[in-house]
C-alpha cells in the first residue's frame, strides 16, 4: 500500500520582512519576501528532513499565491488538497523585528480563514486519505474555519489516528484572551503530541513552572507535552520523557523557529510511523532547528 503523509491544516502566507532591527513597522525602509505561515512552515520544515507531509488549506489565485504554491511545491509537500482560490488575495505578513529579535506583525489580504474555507469541501476526504492530522491554533480564530478544523480533528480521532496541536497562539487574531484558550485546550484531549512555548504552557494550564505545565497537559489528555524554552532549550513529558538543552545562536529574529522545531518533530514522528519515543529521540535536533532558524531572517 503507498504510504500516505500526514495532513498539515493551515496558512500559507507570504511574510514581507524588515531585515534590520528597527523600533516597529513604521520605521521599516523596506521589506523582503520570505514564505510563511505557522503551518505551511512546519510542513516545510518536516518534509525537508524526508517526511511525507501534505497541506490541506490554500492561498489566493494571485502572483503571490503561484510562488507559495511552487515553493511548497519544490520543498516537495504534498498539494493534492492545497487549493488557489479565485477572487481572493493571498496573505501578505509585514513584519518588523526589534534589537532583541521579537516582531511585530501586521496581516492584509482576504484573510487566512477564508482560504481554509475554500480548501473545506475536501477536507473530510483528506483527513480519510492521511495518516495523521497536524494544526494550530490559527484555524480556531473564526467560526467557519474553527468548525472545519475541529471537525477534521474530530473525524482523526475516529478513525484512531494521530492527532498533533500546536497552540501557536496569536493572540492579536482573537477577540479575547481567554476564547483563545478555551479553544486551544479543547483541542488538548486525545492529542498524541501538543507542543508549547512557555508562555504558551502557562496560559493553557495556568502552571507558572514549565515541567508542571507539561504534565498538566498530558492530565488533561495528551499523550505526550512538550514546553519550547527558547534559549534554555525544550522538554517533554508523558509516555516519554526527555530534556534538551538550548544550543547557542546569533539571533537575529525569533520568526518561525518554533516552527523549525515543530517541524523536526512532526517530521520525525511521522518517519517513525507516530512511534512515541522517536519525539523524545528528535528533541535535540529540534531544539538545534530552533536555534539556526534564529539566524536567518524568514522562517525557512
Amino acid at each position: 500500500m503507498t504510504r500516505v503523509p500526514t495532513l498539515c491544516i493551515g496558512e500559507a502566507l507570504v511574510d514581507l520582512v524588515c531585515e534590520r532591527h528597527v523600533a516597529g513597522l513604521a520605521q521599516a525602509p523596506a521589506f523582503v519576501p520570505h514564505f510563511g505561515g505557522a503551518v505551511a512552515n512546519v510542513a516545510v520544515s518536516a518534509a525537508r528532513i524526508g517526511a511525507p507531509v501534505a497541506m490541506a488549506g490554500g492561498a489566493g489565485d494571485d502572483a503571490w499565491g503561484v510562488w507559495l504554491r511552487d515553493r511548497l511545491a519544490a520543498e516537495g509537500v504534498d498539494l493534492e488538497w492545497f487549493a488557489l482560490a479565485p477572487g481572493l488575495s493571498t496573505p501578505i505578513a509585514f513584519i518588523a523585528v526589534d534589537g532583541d529579535g521579537e516582531p511585530e506583525y501586521s496581516i492584509y489580504g482576504e484573510g487566512i480563514e477564508a482560504l481554509i474555507v475554500a480548501a473545506g469541501p475536501r477536507l473530510d476526504e483528506a483527513v480519510e486519505e492521511c495518516d495523521a492530522v497536524f494544526f494550530s491554533s490559527n484555524t480556531l480564530a473564526g467560526e467557519d474555519e474553527r468548525a472545519l478544523t475541529l471537525r477534521a480533528r474530530e473525524r482523526a480521532l475516529e478513525l484512531d489516528r494521530p492527532v498533533i496541536f500546536d497552540p501557536n497562539l496569536r493572540l492579536h487574531r482573537w477577540d479575547s484572551v481567554a476564547r483563545a484558550v478555551e479553544s486551544a485546550n479543547l483541542c488538548v484531549p486525545g492529542a498524541l503530541l501538543v507542543r508549547c512555548n512557555r508562555a504558551e504552557a502557562e496560559l493553557l494550564t495556568g502552571e507558572h513552572d514549565p515541567e508542571a505545565a507539561a504534565e498538566a497537559l498530558v492530565a488533561a489528555g495528551a499523550r505526550m507535552a512538550a514546553v519550547t524554552l527558547g534559549a534554555q532549550g525544550a522538554l517533554l513529558r508523558g509516555e516519554v520523557r526527555a530534556d534538551a538543552p538550548g544550543r547557542p545562536a546569533q539571533v537575529l529574529s525569533t520568526v518561525g523557529a518554533g516552527d523549525a522545531l515543530m517541524g523536526v518533530l512532526l517530521g520525525r514522528l511521522t518517519l517513525a510511523a507516530f512511534y512515541p519515543p522517536a519525539v523524545a529521540a528528535a528533541l535535540p535536533e529540534a531544539v538545534e532547528a530552533a536555534a539556526r532558524a534564529t539566524e536567518r531572517w524568514g522562517a525557512v
